[in-house]
């Protein structure tokens, strides 16, 4: 039971100690969840109080469902983004079919995650490489940033998702900036900025909004143009089933995956970071596809949109002393006192102020650290990484995660096909063969023997090109060769194509007196040796262990023992 209900493992042996620390952690993330969860509202296009329907339905599904104890599920800008920039590219007419289609994407969301989570799919999130993902992050980060100028600056900014274009459009109505709108989200932003800087455990931005309030209301600045969030509904969520059609689910399935793929690995990432922190290991991946999938399917059936796990408030729940998932809860219970009590007080709350809580939020998305990083070591992977961010910031941000994906794709395809192929030599009065360009001066070479290793798996890929450098090195070998060893340790498999490519490789030094030998296969590689027919040509009594026992039976053939041929000879195949 506990495997399906991840959460009767800490409710089953729940210590009195722990619920004062998930009481504080709790109520500090709910009073940071209500005017985060409003800002995000925002960036994805919706009223501010879808902000707290998703902070709601969704957490406490993570609550029983999720697999770590101090994640805090609801919703986020990346994924606020991705809901504007999919349903901002279609053509939807009027603020209750956008937010129709909103909650509809919210279910869908959650159904792929549930089936990727049921069918044990967690792994695909593996091809989200970290180039990928700090390039796509960067750059979203940006367009968050710039799509809040509106609010900010009080102008009539029209939105987009792509950065140019929120620049352009930036610069067309500057000039109609309302400088009361203005001065109150520059001080919001610095505010903020102080308080971290002085003390990261005070409420920032819950001062910010309560200082932001009070000087709309006392001030009178509505009559100054002030844009203020205005009536936000009292009450909870009633129950309404999305809007199902098939028309729908074909246009939102791309943005659909999309946002699935992206909100399970910000959880997955940020409960792993937690882990290490904690020092435990409590993370299921799978299970966490269902958690999220059941979150978000739920959650939508109560006027959610789509909700994942928040770094940020992630981070506040653990640094708050939460233990077990029970902080969820409090937060929770704030929530619902907001809805039920508090939302003639937000009806104050300027949009500049909400605009700068989600400016500082996302700054810290921005990930230049790594991307000199990536420069100075790793100039491949820092091209994926700028490709994925200069597509995500002028093109779209679906189309830049998939043109990321791709980008690492071909990156790997192109290192698998051109490996590392290494030339080794017996290290002087040893046992240890290595590299030879590695360890030149202390390296045996011999001219009537080549010792070689393939770093990589074998395959259609990348067969030519082991062929074309094992008969370069034949040739620098010249006429005194007389063995070539491969060293398959590093080889965890030979497909059809390799194979035949290897078997004619074998026949061909044979022509030419030269005598091949294999050392080191491991027992998958082994078994296709016997079972492609590689042995047919290489013959078992050139199959070894290790390379001193092929290099021994090279100088004499006498030198083979019985327990050899028992380990090298071993595979699943019966011969």
């Amino acid at each position: 039971m506990q495997k399906y209900l991840p959460s009767l493992q800490w409710l089953l042996s729940y210590k009195k100690g722990n619920f004062s620390k998930d009481l504080i952690a709790g109520l500090t993330v709910g009073i940071i969840l209500v005017p985060q969860g409003m800002a995000y509202a925002m960036i994805a296009g919706l009223p501010p109080v879808y902000g707290l329907y998703a902070s709601l339905i969704p957490v406490l599904g993570y609550l029983f469902l999720g697999t770590s104890r101090q994640v805090s599920v609801g919703p986020v800008a990346m994924d606020s983004l991705l809901v504007a920039a999919g349903l901002g590219a279609l053509s939807i007419l009027g603020v209750e079919n956008y937010i129709a289609m909103a909650i509809f994407l919210a279910f869908m969301v959650g159904t792929i995650q549930l089936v990727l989570g049921l069918f044990k799919m967690g792994f695909l999130v593996n091809y989200l490489s970290k180039p990928v993902i700090s390039g796509f992050t960067s750059a979203a980060a940006l367009v968050i940033i710039f799509s809040q100028l509106k609010h900010f600056l009080g102008a009539p900014i029209d939105g987009s998702n792509k950065f140019h274009q929120l620049v352009i459009n930036a610069f067309q109505k500057i000039s109609e900036t309302n400088l009361y709108d203005f001065a109150i989200g520059a001080s919001g932003i610095l505010l903020i900025l102080l308080f971290k800087k002085w003390n990261k455990r005070i409420p920032a931005i819950l001062i910010v909004v309560i200082l932001g309030i009070l000087a709309v209301f006392f001030l009178n600045l509505e009559q100054y143009g002030v844009h203020i969030v205005g009536v936000i509904p009292t009450g909870l969520p009633s129950f309404v089933v999305p809007e199902f059609s098939i028309e729908k689910a074909l246009e939102l399935w791309p943005i659909a995956l999309t946002l699935a793929l992206v909100g399970y690995l910000e959880t997955i990432s940020i409960g792993k970071a937690l882990e290490e922190k904690a020092g435990e290991e409590t993370i299921e991946a799978n299970q966490e596809l269902v958690a999220l999938g059941v979150s978000n399917i739920v959650g939508s059936f109560f006027q959610s949109y789509s909700s994942t796990a928040s770094f940020s408030r992630s981070a506040i729940n653990g640094e708050a002393g939460a233990k077990t998932n029970l902080s969820a809860l409090f937060s929770v219970l704030m929530v619902i006192g907001t809805l039920m009590f508090l939302t003639p007080v937000f009806y104050y709350l300027p949009n500049a102020v909400l605009a700068s809580i989600i400016m500082v939020s996302v700054f810290g998305l921005i990930d230049i650290t790594y991307a000199k990083r990536l420069w100075v070591k790793r100039k491949d992977e820092f091209v994926v990484l700028l490709i994925t961010f200069f597509v995500t910031l002028f093109v779209g941000i679906p189309q830049g995660i998939l043109v990321g994906v791709l980008s690492s794709l071909l990156l790997m395809v192109y290192r698998t096909s051109n490996p590392h192929f290494a030339v080794l030599g017996n290290i002087k009065n040893s046992d240890y063969y290595k590299n030879i360009t590695r360890f030149a001066d202390e390296i045996v070479i011999r001219d009537d023997l080549l010792i070689v290793r393939f770093d990589a798996q074998l395959y259609f890929g990348n067969s030519t090109f082991f062929k074309n450098k094992l008969y370069e090195e034949i040739v620098k070998k010249g006429d005194k060769l007389k063995g070539i060893i491969l060293n398959a340790e590093a080889i965890n498999y030979i497909d059809s194509s390799a194979a035949q490519m290897l078997k004619k490789l074998i026949r061909e030094t044979h022509e030419k007196n030269i005598q091949f030998y294999i050392a080191g296969a491991i027992g998958p590689t082994r078994d296709i040796i016997f079972n492609s027919g590689i042995i047919d040509e290489l013959h078992k009594e050139f199959l070894f262990v290790k390379i001193k026992e092929a290099v021994a039976y090279f100088d004499d053939p006498t030198t083979l023992s019985s327990l050899h041929g028992k380990i090298a000879y071993q595979n699943q195949c019966k011969v």
